[in-house]
C-alpha cells in the first residue's frame, strides 16, 4: 500500500515549535524554508545542508521546501527579474542537488494568504482563523483607505462594510489593521500601511492576464530546470481564492490551474493540492481536482473550512467542514496507489486550544491544534485503506 508521507511545517530555529514536539507527534517529515534569506537571493548549498543537518539530528528528514519564495518583480516581470529567475534556478539545483525535490511556492501578489480574525472562538472555547469580508472591505475603505478603493465595491457592500465598522471599537479596529497586515510566514514583524500602499502601487498597470503571462514566462524558464534536476515545483493557491486589494488572482479556481499546468506541460510543473484555499470558493470541485490534475499533484495541504455565508468562511475541524474529507483521501489513496507515488501531506493549521495560548505561534500553526488534525487524517487514511483493502 502507498501512503501519505505524514509531515509537519516548522519554521525554523526560532519557532516555538521544537522539532522535538513535531517528532514525538509521529512525523517522520519536516516542511520547511530558510526564512532568514532575503527573497530573490540564492540559497546555497552550505545553507541548505546546515538547515538539513539540524533536522537530520533531531531524528527527521526534510522532505518539502514551504516557500521558496518568489520575488516581486518577478510576478511583475520588472527591474531586475531575470536576474531574480537566475537565482530561482540556482536554487532549485542546489536543493536537488542536497535531496530536497519537492519545491512549494506561491504567485500571490504582496500578500501571501489572509484573515480578518485570528481568534475567532469556537463552541468548546478553541479559537479558529475567519475570513469576513464586510470585515476586510471596512479595512480597505476606511482603514487602509487604499486609494481609489471606492471603484472596487457596489454602494451596498460599501454601506455594509460601514455599518460592520461602526460597531468596532478603537481596539477592535487596531486587531482588524493588524490581522489583516500579518507579516509573511516565518516572519514576526507585520505590513505597515505605508509598505502596502507603495506595493500596490507597482501593480496599478497588472491585471489577471499579465499576472497569468507573468507566471507562465516564470515557469517556462525554471520548470525545465527542474525537471532536469528530478525536482517537482508545487504552487500553491491563492487564499483567499479571490482578489483582495484590488490585486489579480490566477491561482484561484479549476480552470485556473488547468491552465497553469497545460501551459507548461512537464511533470514538475505541478500543484500543491490545498483543501482549505481551493475549498473556500464553493464553485471549486475538489473531488474533480483531483481527477484532473492526476500526477502533477505534488504535495498536499489537508484543512477544511465552513462557509457561513457569501461573505464568511472561517477553518473548520479537519474532518468537519464543507470539504469531503473521507471522499477526498479515498481519491487521494487510489490516485498514489495508481501512480506509486507517496505523496508529502501536512494537516494545514489547526485551532488554537486553551493548552497553546501562552506560546506564542504564528496564526493556524499552534502545535495541538495540528496534532489533532494530523491523528484524524491518520486515522481516517487508514480506515479507508481497509475499506479499500490496499
Amino acid at each position: 500500500m502507498i501512503k501519505m508521507q505524514q509531515t509537519m511545517r516548522w519554521f525554523g530555529p526560532q519557532d516555538s515549535i521544537t522539532l522535538r514536539d513535531i517528532k514525538q507527534a509521529g512525523t517522520t517529515g519536516i516542511v520547511t524554508a530558510l526564512h532568514q534569506i532575503p527573497v530573490g537571493e540564492i540559497w546555497t548549498v552550505e545553507a541548505i545542508i546546515e538547515r538539513q543537518q539540524i533536522i537530520k539530528e533531531a531524528g527527521l528528514e526534510w522532505t518539502v521546501v514551504e516557500s521558496l519564495p518568489v520575488h516581486e518583480e518577478i510576478k511583475r516581470a520588472s527591474g531586475s527579474y531575470l536576474q531574480y529567475i537566475e537565482n530561482y534556478k540556482t536554487s532549485i539545483k542546489n536543493l536537488s542537488y542536497c535531496g530536497v525535490k519537492v519545491i512549494t511556492y506561491n504567485f500571490m501578489p504582496i500578500l501571501d494568504w489572509v484573515r480578518t480574525d485570528h481568534n475567532f472562538i469556537n463552541k468548546d472555547g478553541s479559537k479558529a482563523l475567519l475570513y469576513n469580508q464586510d470585515a476586510f472591505t471596512y479595512f480597505d475603505l476606511y482603514l487602509l483607505k487604499r486609494p481609489n478603493a471606492e471603484n472596487d465595491y457596489s454602494e451596498a457592500e460599501k454601506e455594509t462594510a460601514l455599518q460592520f465598522g461602526n460597531q468596532l471599537s478603537e481596539e477592535e479596529k487596531q486587531l482588524l489593521f493588524k490581522n489583516v497586515l500579518l507579516g509573511l510566514p516565518g516572519s514576526k514583524i507585520n505590513f505597515t500601511a505605508e509598505q502596502i500602499l507603495s506595493l500596490l502601487d507597482n501593480y496599478a498597470n497588472i491585471d489577471n492576464q499579465k499576472l497569468r503571462e507573468n507566471l507562465i514566462y516564470f515557469l517556462s524558464e525554471v520548470a525545465p530546470v527542474a525537471e532536469e534536476n528530478g525536482a517537482k515545483l508545487a504552487i500553491h493557491p491563492d487564499d483567499p481564492p479571490f482578489s483582495v486589494l484590488g490585486l489579480p488572482r490566477i491561482v484561484s479556481t479549476e480552470n485556473d490551474i488547468k491552465n497553469i499546468l497545460e501551459a507548461v506541460p512537464l511533470k514538475a510543473n505541478g500543484l500543491c493540492y490545498c483543501t482549505g484555499s481551493l475549498g473556500a470558493n464553493k464553485n471549486n470541485n475538489l473531488e474533480q481536482i483531483i481527477e484532473d490534475c492526476g500526477d502533477r499533484i505534488h504535495f498536499l495541504h489537508l484543512r477544511n473550512t465552513f462557509r457561513e455565508s457569501d461573505n464568511i468562511f472561517r477553518e473548520s475541524e479537519h474532518l468537519k467542514g464543507d470539504a469531503k474529507m473521507e471522499v477526498i483521501v479515498e481519491k487521494l489513496l487510489v490516485l498514489m496507489n495508481k501512480t506509486k507515488v507517496s505523496l508529502p501531506m501536512r494537516p494545514d493549521h489547526g485551532f488554537l486550544h486553551d493548552v497553546d495560548e501562552t506560546n506564542e505561534t504564528y496564526p493556524g500553526y499552534s502545535l495541538v491544534g495540528r496534532l489533532k488534525g494530523l491523528a484524524e487524517l491518520r486515522g481516517l487514511e487508514m480506515g479507508i485503506a481497509y475499506k479499500l483493502n490496499l
